[in-house]
């Protein structure tokens, strides 16, 4: 890659290593199962291994690596019964985050959540997979943000493995997105109207429809994924 990296702060140079790492497999630049060579990727940062092996050790431990002697550190492939797991934890996750935004969200959050919502959908008409992807992302960020709840923040790497790293193994088709939007409107009225049972309801829903697809699929044909 050509990209130059100017490394803010070496007291935080840990941090944005770590984190330039995961905008790269968020974004597929480094795709599930790849292997990541720690002196090609050193030699392109314009650092040393050791904080490379401490930002993999990060990485590791939110679950987007794996590093196994011999094989070194590999992106995490999607495995179906660790998603089925995943999409356990994303379920009561989701719940909190929709109850908290209902009781908690500003109008400019609602708002935003709105413009989100209305995003995808225009997206759905013109199909763009990997723009929707994004925006998918973009609007269970926004509830988290509006739960304004600290503890859902540190499970954030969880929806990002979830939604951008694991779901690209899958086929997404504009009918399940569709699917998904309507079930984003659901979570967005229940803000809206200030019920967080019914939000706590339909997000848990919204996830759980997911696992269902996932649990259908070890059994059978590939199945569509996305939330």
């Amino acid at each position: 890659m050509d990209q130059v990296l100017e490394w803010r702060s070496q007291s935080r140079l840990l941090d944005e290593v770590a984190q330039a790492l995961r905008e790269r497999i968020y974004a597929g630049v480094y795709a599930p199962g790849a292997t990541l060579r720690q002196e090609r990727i050193a030699t392109e940062f314009g650092i040393s291994r050791t904080p490379l092996r401490e930002a993999f050790r990060v990485l590791e431990r939110d679950g987007l690596v794996v590093n196994k002697p011999g094989s070194g550190v590999r992106v995490a492939t999607a495995d179906l019964p660790k998603l089925l797991d995943a999409y356990a934890v994303r379920e009561a996750m989701d719940g909190v985050a929709a109850r908290n935004a209902a009781e908690r969200a500003t109008s400019d959050e609602i708002a935003k959540l709105a413009e989100l919502v209305d995003l995808q959908k225009k997206q759905i008409a013109d199909w763009n997979p990997s723009a929707y992807s994004q925006s998918n992302v973009d609007f269970h960020l926004a509830v988290i943000g509006a739960a304004r709840n600290a503890s859902l923040v540190t499970l954030v790497p969880l929806l990002h493995l979830t939604s951008q790293v694991f779901a690209p193994a899958f086929a997404l088709s504009s009918e399940r997105a569709s699917a998904a939007v309507a079930e984003h409107s659901e979570i967005l009225d229940a803000i809206q109207q200030r019920k967080p049972d019914e939000a706590e309801r339909v997000a848990r829903a919204h996830i759980h429809a997911t696992a269902v697809r996932l649990k259908a699929q070890l059994a059978g044909p590939q199945t569509h994924i996305e939330a």
